[in-house]
């Protein structure tokens, strides 16, 4: 397979416009970190940005990051700590949990999508996303959005973009949205909760005045064995039910102790300050407990996103059903699934159970074989499936962009 190397967005346009002359449809990446999430692709040729890493304009106290798409993510991530400040979604590390190398590209982040537990409060990666320059499918360059946070400039083609797993078009420059990080942060940590109740715990945390920031829930089974981080919150086994508080130290020390007399009722509360409730965050975002190089790492991982107040019900059932492992994040809103090996990566039953319980699922972590015979995106209806091959011949009517990532080829 041909790789084609771009330095700037002329090379992309080129590329794209010849791709399209030969009718010759194009894998898009990276570093290619994200590379073994989606269907596998019919394409015949590699469009590498990774050249395109610069940081184009960075203004701390306007709080705007602008980056090439191809900039590494970690360095990023260091040059905005420098300034004590933050991606406030919390992008998702992928490569424990793919068993790669490397934490990705800007514009894989925007590409995924995919937010880490501060979404809950924070928003997401589209929330963040100001501006951006891509290249289309028609081999034509368009800019959308602006530098500023108040932007109302022409359509906001940022939300497209974010999520589109490179199938609209190939960016090469974002403009986003930096914060500032927290002071302090405090986890309180409730032990020895069945799912159900949990999800009541960390219901009634965020329906409380205390300004939550993370929610989450390690079942009894998530510790296959308990590692890293999260191997020092207890005795082995031990559910654990974790919520976040982040701010001015005053306040989150005060915040802190009123949250955990609210939660007495749900059992005794211990806490953990700063750098160790980070780590331990770090980690749920990451989804460490289901790592590639883990106990569960041969086991396909679902990424199932429901209504929070269902969220424990639907875990408990696909647990109990599959023989599975599952933790939650966002109150109960998300839902990680590592569920043991069958062809279809019990794709039939865990769709239905998500379906019934008003979600959607994506196999986030997949065998080829496994991702070439089942959905890794959760199916469409038919109505917004129309609607959404109306928007991808809008930006790319040959589908030369990463052609079949988001769909089965037999249905494409």
């Amino acid at each position: 397979m041909d790789t084609l190397k771009v330095r700037d967005a002329k090379d992309v346009e080129q590329a794209v416009r010849a791709a399209i002359a030969g009718e010759q449809p194009l894998e898009i990446i990276g570093h290619g970190s994200k590379r073994l999430i989606g269907q596998p692709m019919a394409t015949n040729a590699v469009l590498d940005v990774s050249a395109l890493n610069a940081v184009t304009a960075y203004e701390p106290n306007e709080l705007i990051i602008t980056v090439q798409a191809g900039a590494p993510l970690a360095d990023v991530q260091s040059l905005i700590d420098s300034k004590n400040q933050q991606f406030a979604f919390e992008p998702i590390d992928t490569s424990a949990l793919l068993g790669v190398s490397g934490n990705g590209t800007i514009g894989g982040m925007i590409g995924a999508g995919l937010a880490g537990p501060r979404r809950i409060k924070a928003g997401g990666a589209r929330d963040h996303l100001l501006g951006a320059h891509a290249v289309s499918g028609f081999g034509d360059s368009f800019r959308t959005g602006g530098r500023v946070v108040k932007n109302v400039t022409g359509y906001d083609l940022c939300k497209l973009l974010t999520g589109s797993w490179g199938t609209l078009a190939v960016m090469t420059e974002v403009t986003l949205k930096v914060m500032p990080k927290p002071e302090s942060e405090r986890t309180l940590m409730l032990a020895g909760l069945d799912d159900a109740t949990a999800n009541r715990a960390m219901t009634a945390a965020l329906g409380s005045p205390y300004d939550v920031s993370g929610a989450a829930h390690l079942p009894n089974s998530a510790f296959r064995p308990a590692t890293g981080a999260l191997a020092g919150l207890g005795a082995q086994g031990r559910a654990v039910t974790l919520l976040r508080l982040e701010g001015i130290a005053a306040s989150v020390a005060d915040r802190a102790n009123s949250l955990g007399k609210a939660l007495t009722p749900f059992g005794s509360v211990e806490t953990l300050d700063d750098a160790a409730s980070a780590t331990v965050w770090s980690a749920i975002r990451d989804v460490e407990p289901f790592a590639a190089g883990g106990a569960l790492g041969a086991w396909p991982v679902w990424r199932i996103v429901c209504p929070p107040a269902s969220g424990g019900a639907l875990g408990q059932a696909l647990a109990r059903d599959t023989g599975g492992d599952v933790i939650y994040d966002w109150g109960g809103g998300l839902i990680w699934a590592a569920l043991p090996p069958k062809p279809d990566a019990q794709a039939a039953l865990a769709r239905q159970r998500v379906e019934t319980a008003g979600g959607h699922a994506l196999l986030i972590r997949a065998s080829e074989q496994v991702r070439q015979s089942v959905d890794v995106f959760h199916p469409q209806p038919a109505g917004i499936a129309a609607l959404s091959q109306r928007v991808r011949n809008s930006f790319d009517p040959k589908i030369i962009l990463n052609r079949g990532r988001m769909m089965l080829m037999s249905a494409t």
